[in-house]
């Protein structure tokens, strides 16, 4: 059964953000910020010619989810930094569920300024996902993932923890929109014949 959160409406606030590239394809790409032009020098020319052609808008957003993280990793990668948010995610719902307000609190902060992977977040997405018109929704599922862990250990710091609880589906929800749009079904093998090739209909 599939969660509830309509990724549509997650989709529908990147309107803004993407329609200008379409306008602006023919135009002369733009500079890409300072640590993105670093880490571009390891990505392959074909990641880096999709990059360079995001718009100046994205491109700015992106920076500015970058520089919202204190910590960079050396040879992290992305589905690293993911088991280390699953892992944070855990924690807070251990801690609530014994009454221990600060691990709540300090889980969640820890997973709302998660390690940023070697090479930044780009390098990690579907070839075909990394454009503007896919990236553009990198604002709004941050937010719902980061913006309620951040709510969550705000409340867990006063004391509320029913109301830190309420967080918890918030979150989940982040994780579930984004992982349906960019990554999948994880350990999918294209090795095995897909459940209706061995039931044909009759």
């Amino acid at each position: 059964m599939k969660n509830p959160i309509s990724i549509s409406m997650i989709l529908a606030g990147s309107i803004i953000l993407s329609s200008p590239a379409s306008a602006d394809s023919h135009k002369t790409p733009a500079p890409m910020p300072a640590e993105m032009q670093q880490m571009a020098k390891n990505y392959t020319p074909e990641m880096r010619q999709k990059v360079m052609a995001l718009s100046p808008e994205l491109k700015a957003t992106i920076q500015k989810l970058h520089a919202g993280h204190t910590r960079r990793a050396k040879e992290t990668t992305l589905r690293q930094v993911m088991h280390e948010i699953l892992s944070e995610y855990q924690s807070i719902a251990s801690a609530l569920a014994t009454d221990n307000a600060e691990q709540a609190a300090e889980a969640a902060r820890r997973l709302a300024n998660h390690r940023i992977p070697k090479g930044g977040l780009l390098p990690y997405f579907p070839l075909d996902k990394v454009n503007t018109s896919d990236l553009s929704v990198l604002p709004a599922m941050n937010e719902i993932v980061e913006g309620n862990a951040l709510k969550l250990a705000e409340a867990a710091d006063s004391g509320d923890l029913p109301l830190a609880a309420t967080y918890m589906s918030h979150i989940m929800n982040g994780c579930i929109a984004c992982h349906q749009k960019f990554r999948g079904v994880p350990g999918v093998s294209a090795n095995l014949i897909p459940p209706q090739a061995n039931n044909p209909a009759k």
